[in-house]
């Protein structure tokens, strides 16, 4: 059984971060800046103006700018340690780690907004409502901006990287973190919308318990964004490959199409667009593992491969 040969696989030193690592990171330190900035306003805004709906938009800030602080840091160590080789498989499972931490707080978040608007509905607040409104859009304003820095080109490629990607399967390819982080400015995102709804409604119309009631709802959207987050970091924490996920299919098809067989196949991601595959494959023709790597070169998200060859004894 042969493990590696560096002389095959170029730049064979287990650095598995996806490929928009760095610019990613920083798009994140600059993100905690702009809402670390707004949090301030709004929280003394808040304040000034009576207006609990600002007040709890700031501090919903202040957990998210705390979440993204996790992204940020698992960025940051990912790269630090990126070529240490206590870590047997690389870093690149670090911002799937922190996508699970931000996830959890994604949903305590939750909890918390609607419990607190079910409190709110319980005993209504008075609330300065045009002031309360100039600050909220002014919330909403930096968090779609935020929010489509940290979208921008997701779906996009860059190179300067060993591995070109010219196809991702299913979700493989995802930088959880950079998605945790987005789903974080999204969510303030729209806490800020359902306030700003809710004052313009409350100021017209007097429904001040349409304030709380906006709370409960924002309370369940961001509850479903957070799980659908732990599932999907959690899988790939837990080396689960989704249903969607071709690379499995596609190893056992090249390698069995020249009538060898794979007794054994495991396939698992060890960051964002790099997996690793352990292949045992019995043949009446005994090859050397360079051979079946040859034959797997075009699968470009493989990035770590261990080949293990059985000789088939006929009956």
């Amino acid at each position: 059984m042969e493990r590696h040969r560096p002389s095959e696989l170029r730049g064979h030193d287990h650095i598995f971060l996806g490929e928009s690592h760095g610019r990613n990171e920083r798009r994140v330190w600059f993100v905690i800046a702009l809402t670390t900035a707004m949090m301030v306003v709004e929280i003394s805004a808040g304040l000034i103006f009576g207006s609990m709906a600002l007040l709890a938009d700031g501090f919903h800030m202040s957990t998210h700018a705390a979440a993204m602080l996790i992204a940020a840091g698992a960025y940051f160590y990912a790269r630090k340690h990126a070529r240490n080789p206590r870590f047997t498989f690389g870093t690149g499972k670090f911002g799937d780690l922190a996508a699970f931490a931000s996830a959890i707080i994604l949903a305590l978040i939750a909890l918390f907004i609607g419990y607190e608007s079910l409190l709110r509905l319980a005993n209504p607040v008075q609330i300065s409502f045009n002031q309360a409104i100039v600050v909220a859009a002014a919330g909403l304003a930096v968090n779609l901006a935020s929010a489509w820095l940290l979208r921008h080109d997701h779906s996009h490629h860059h190179h300067g990287h060993e591995h070109h990607h010219h196809h991702a399967h299913g979700r493989s390819g995802t930088d959880h973190n950079i998605r945790a982080a987005y789903l974080h400015v999204l969510a303030d995102a729209l806490t800020s919308a359902l306030a700003i709804v809710a004052l313009l409604f409350g100021s017209l119309y007097g429904w001040i318990w349409l304030d709380p009631v906006m709370g409960v709802v924002g309370a369940a959207v961001i509850a479903h964004w957070s799980w659908g987050l732990i599932n999907q970091a959690g899988g790939v924490l837990l080396d689960y490959i989704p249903e969607d996920e071709e690379l499995p299919r596609e190893i056992r098809e090249t390698i069995e199409a020249d009538g060898d067989h794979i007794a054994d196949l495991h396939v698992w991601q060890v960051g964002p667009g790099h997996h690793a595959a352990i292949v045992s494959v019995v043949t009446e023709n005994v090859r050397p593992p360079s051979f079946y790597r040859q034959k797997l070169s075009h699968l470009h998200e493989l990035s770590h491969l261990t080949v293990e060859i059985e000789p088939h004894k006929a009956a």
